[in-house]
């Protein structure tokens, strides 16, 4: 089976894990500040805080924002269902905002018109989360106006992005944001095994989210409500959490950052070679906007049903049967059944809902070979034909 992800480790990734396996610290040591201080410096944001998972940078980026009960988070449908979970985390209410059906994206038209409504109706989101589907960075500079017009924070989900381009910046600068969130899960472009990053340019941000991260307690006199009694000394001084990230994820993702270019280069190697390939057959193929240098996490197809014999689930069920691991990237978080129970309808959101019923994720991985991806498009090939 040719799965549509996979991890690409080396032996120097290999090397850096054994070398903290051998050294004094398993934990809370060198290799997560200099993991941060990479990413921070390859994405050009002045802070990052190291976390176990993307989910868990969401959370305390939403809590450090000041995400609470009464208040509202903005999503996409299209997305994993975390990008609006963790508002759900802190007592906020959810509610989404249709894509764009070329990028996929959350539509900055879409949340202008939704914008205007709730402005009247006096119930306008606190944070809206944009997710940069498949590595394809949103209209950042569209959203950003809404954010100054409108007031809300904006946390950009790049858990497919990192690597990827706007306006040609790196994704994470947060030129248009206050919070930028990374994933590292083996299916990602880099990964650390399990893992996640949040990246800011907001000192008072970064420090919440370092509180947060690690149980709300703090070494820091200055952070105190009293002089220290000694120098074991340490204080609880928010409701934090056990989200850090280990030294043997930091440096494996230390050591996969020195590849990250190569990685997205060979994605878009990848992804053009698809194009070509697939060009003939009734499929629509993904668009790029010119603004943007995708991270190409992944590469999806949407089918043109009207024009073939079988249906999606048809296709879909074919290329797995020969051997092709392909996905469906995202199940619209507003069908699924707790949200369903919170009155979310499918036909709320009709972009989205054309989105899921024609969409597949194909094989997409720096280590696929030029014969695999042969293989993907033969197999495609025979699905569409119905053989």
């Amino acid at each position: 089976m040719i799965p549509y992800g996979k991890q690409d480790i080396n032996q120097a990734d290999i090397d850096a894990v054994l070398g903290v396996l051998r050294s004094d610290f398993l934990t809370q040591g060198p290799k997560v500040p200099a993991f941060e201080q990479v990413v921070a410096s390859h994405v050009g944001a002045e802070h990052a805080l190291a976390v176990n998972s993307a989910t868990s940078a969401l959370h305390i980026a939403c809590l450090a924002l000041g995400l609470g009960q009464g208040d509202w988070l903005w999503t996409t449908p299209v997305t994993f269902v975390a990008s609006a979970n963790c508002g759900l985390y802190c007592g906020a209410k959810v509610d989404f905002v249709d894509i764009d059906p070329e990028t996929y994206n959350l539509c900055p038209r879409a949340l202008e018109v939704k914008l205007e409504r709730a402005a009247k109706e006096k119930c306008l989101p606190k944070v809206v989360v944009v997710v940069h589907l498949c590595g394809q960075p949103c209209n950042m500079e569209a959203i950003g106006i809404l954010a100054k017009k409108y007031g809300f924070k904006v946390i950009e989900d790049a858990s497919h992005a990192i690597g990827g381009k706007y306006q040609g910046e790196f994704i994470g600068n947060c030129r248009y944001s206050d919070i930028t969130v990374f994933s590292f899960h083996p299916v990602k472009i880099v990964t650390t095994a399990e893992g996640g990053m949040a990246v800011t340019n907001d000192a008072n941000l970064a420090d919440k989210m370092n509180l947060l991260r690690s149980h709300g307690i703090t070494r820091e006199p200055t952070h105190m409500t009293q002089e220290p009694d000694g120098p074991w000394y340490y204080q609880q001084v928010d409701l934090g959490f056990n989200y850090r990230m280990t030294e043997l994820q930091a440096a494996l993702g230390v050591s996969q950052m020195e590849r990250l270019d190569a990685f997205v280069a060979r994605r878009h190697q990848l992804a053009t070679r698809y194009d070509r390939l697939l060009v003939d057959l009734p499929i629509l193929l993904p668009w790029q906007h010119p603004d943007s240098y995708s991270g190409l996490h992944l590469y999806v197809i949407r089918l043109k049903l009207g024009s073939i014999r079988r249906s999606h689930r048809e296709v879909f069920e074919s290329l797995r049967e020969q051997g092709i691991g392909v996905n469906l990237h995202y199940i619209p978080v507003h069908t699924q059944p707790y949200y369903q129970a919170m009155g979310f309808q499918a036909e709320d959101f009709p972009q989205s809902m054309a989105y899921y019923q024609e969409a597949i994720s194909l094989p997409m991985f720096q280590g696929l070979t030029e014969n695999q991806q042969d293989d993907v498009v033969s197999a495609l090939r025979n699905a569409l034909a119905g053989e």
